[in-house]
């Protein structure tokens, strides 16, 4: 997984509420544009920079696609933004 572009993505604070709407489950690009003034092409163009970076999958089904989390490479990024925090801890008990 490439850091890099998960945190290029999670810099632009739509992509952020992106991800905070798909916390509650699966969405359309349709639902998901429905929160935000933008255009559908800035949707879509947040919606990619968040697929290239493994932050959300896409399912189709018929004529739609569905978003949601990728919670895989969230709890990796966590667990080592956590291993920073941990060594940083243990530098200053020293």
């Amino acid at each position: 997984m490439a850091f890099a572009d998960s945190f290029k993505a999670l810099s632009d604070p739509d992509r952020r509420k992106i991800l905070e709407l798909l916390k509650r489950g699966q969405m359309s690009a349709g639902e998901i544009a429905s929160h935000f003034d933008s255009t559908g092409a800035t949707i879509s163009y947040h919606l990619k920079v968040l697929k290239k970076a493994d932050l959300i999958f896409e399912r189709r089904e018929k004529n739609y696609i569905y978003y949601q989390l990728n919670v895989s490479v969230l709890e990796d990024l966590m667990l080592w933004i956590a291993s920073l925090r941990e060594e940083t801890t243990h530098v200053k008990e020293k």
